[in-house]
């Protein structure tokens, strides 16, 4: 498909980004299945109800403006799942694969910020303030479960460190610092 200008590229991204949501939805509930800690399994599944909602409003928003949102694949976010993916797949100790799978999902976040944000941008230019203020809404919400999952990752990041390391005589080498002075450490108290 030739694009011919702004209107063209709007609707080839909120077909890509209709892809991405819908693949997103059936990769959320395998990473709520790996997930050993219960606030990122909980924040996983919080999210599939989000984009459930996601993948209505583009459709609400793709109906307004007569564009069928099927038929592209969005093969950027094919990749960021089959990463996901390596991380489930891989053998981690359990907190280095929560800090693993964070680290996944907030690629993914960036992603879809990115790409929410180019189309709000699209619909304000072209004078579509609907369009313009329900993508800004999913926009705010990636936005939010993105800094959630930094919230989130540094007490599990913490943790991941402190996983007793192998001292090169093949046992476990004792934690260092507890996770509660490391996480005062890292915010400066």
């Amino acid at each position: 498909m030739k694009l011919s200008n702004l209107e063209d590229l709007l609707a080839e991204e909120l077909k890509d980004l209709y892809s991405a949501e819908n693949q997103l939805l059936k990769a959320l509930p395998k990473l709520a299945k790996a997930a050993t800690s219960a606030k990122l399994r909980q924040g996983f599944l919080r999210h599939l109800k989000q984009t459930e909602q996601h993948v209505e409003r583009l459709k609400k928003v793709c109906a307004a403006m007569d564009i069928t949102p099927t038929g592209k694949t969005c093969k950027a976010m094919q990749g960021l799942i089959a990463e996901g993916q390596e991380v489930i797949d891989e053998n981690m100790e359990p907190e280095v694969k929560d800090a693993a799978l964070i680290a996944a999902a907030q690629r993914v976040e960036h992603y879809e910020i990115a790409g929410y944000g180019c189309v709000r941008t699209y619909a304000q230019l072209l004078g579509n303030k609907r369009a313009a203020q329900m993508l800004q809404r999913t926009l705010d919400e990636e936005g939010d479960t993105d800094k959630k999952l930094t919230v989130l990752s540094k007490a599990i990041n913490v943790e991941a460190e402190e996983t007793p390391k192998e001292n090169g005589k093949g046992k476990k080498a004792g934690k260092g610092k507890s996770v509660t002075r490391k996480v005062l450490d890292a915010v400066g108290l």
